[in-house]
């Protein structure tokens, strides 16, 4: 009898393993590679758990955002949700690319939800809105750093505006989107997405969730930073750490590991930022989000522990009854 083949390696996850390796090896060969240990050691342990408090409670209102976008009104309560999204937080442990969370969190709850277009377009809703936001804030850094005139802070300004401008239009098209000549799955998709167009106010809310989660994840990195002596100024950190976050998006590491550091480490250079402790406070960082996963996973299996039936109990109380 024949034993059965093995799957083959995913070539994307080959590609974003090495990416990960080359990214991070010539990290430490043209870095100090002391001086970055030396910086990750002078963060007291107190601090850093702080950090991963406030970091977990963001993603608590990140959870909230996207049950209002995806889930309201579809029969999925928000503790469903919640735990649906600390899963997605563990698979970013293992799955290649940041966005492999997105896909385990809504397909967890694929089968709970009776409106499952709504679901698919308001999870690709809530990424969109969290990739416009760090633009935009990294316009807002990029014009605090060289003033309202000049250099790289109009052509940014005026990007972010433009995209501002294009978002409305999104909005106003939704609105119009179900009156579209479309059946089967693209009609259901078109009319789900319009409901947003419906929705202004629920749109504007989870824009200014977003706005409120990112910024308060920026000034934790400005925190860990101080604590290992590079104060750079606040500006900086709100130019840098989108623009890096964003560049993390690329599918060529595992989950941004490597690239997010390197692209932090040359976007601060220019301002008088340590590239090795730059890269200190991003491995820093990227620890905090592998613990987020671990307890995201811990979280899972505790509570699948708890709704599973105890036949043992379950039968003792049977004949109690009796």
């Amino acid at each position: 009898m024949e034993g059965k083949s093995r799957r083959p390696i995913p070539r994307q996850w080959i590609v974003r393993v090495v990416g990960s390796c080359l990214a991070l090896g010539l990290i430490f060969w043209l870095l100090p590679t002391g001086e970055i240990w030396a910086a990750i050691r002078k963060v007291p342990l107190g601090l850093w758990m702080g950090v991963l408090a406030v970091f977990l409670m963001g993603h608590l209102v990140v959870a909230i955002k996207w049950w209002l976008l995806a889930l309201r009104g579809s029969g999925v309560p928000f503790s469903l949700a919640l735990r649906a999204h600390f899963a997605g937080l563990a698979a970013n442990l293992c799955l290649p690319g940041i966005a492999g969370g997105d896909m385990v969190r809504a397909g967890l709850l694929m089968k709970a939800s009776n409106d499952k277009p709504r679901l698919a377009v308001g999870s690709l809703a809530d990424r969109l809105i969290d990739s416009l936001v760090l633009f935009l804030l990294a316009c807002g850094g990029a014009m605090f750093l060289t003033g309202s005139g000049g250099g790289i802070a109009g052509p940014l300004l005026k990007t972010g505006l433009f995209l501002a401008a294009g978002s409305f239009l999104v909005v106003i098209g939704l609105a119009f989107a179900d009156k579209l000549p479309l059946e089967g799955l693209a009609g259901k998709v078109v009319s789900a997405a319009a409901h947003f167009g419906r929705r202004p106010g629920a749109l504007l809310l989870c824009f200014g969730l977003s706005v409120l989660v990112q910024a308060v994840f920026i000034v934790l990195n400005a925190v860990l930073a101080r604590s290992v002596g590079l104060d750079v100024g606040l500006a900086v950190w709100f130019f840098a750490w989108p623009l890096a976050k964003l560049l993390a998006l690329v599918p060529i590491s595992i989950s941004g590991l490597g690239v997010r550091e390197a692209g932090l480490a040359a976007l601060m250079a220019p301002f008088d930022a340590s590239p090795a402790v730059v890269v200190a406070v991003g491995l820093l960082w990227q620890s905090v989000l592998f613990a987020s996963g671990l307890i995201g996973a811990l979280a899972l299996m505790l509570s699948e522990r708890k709704a599973r039936p105890n036949p043992g109990r379950d039968g003792a109380l049977e004949l109690a009854k009796r």
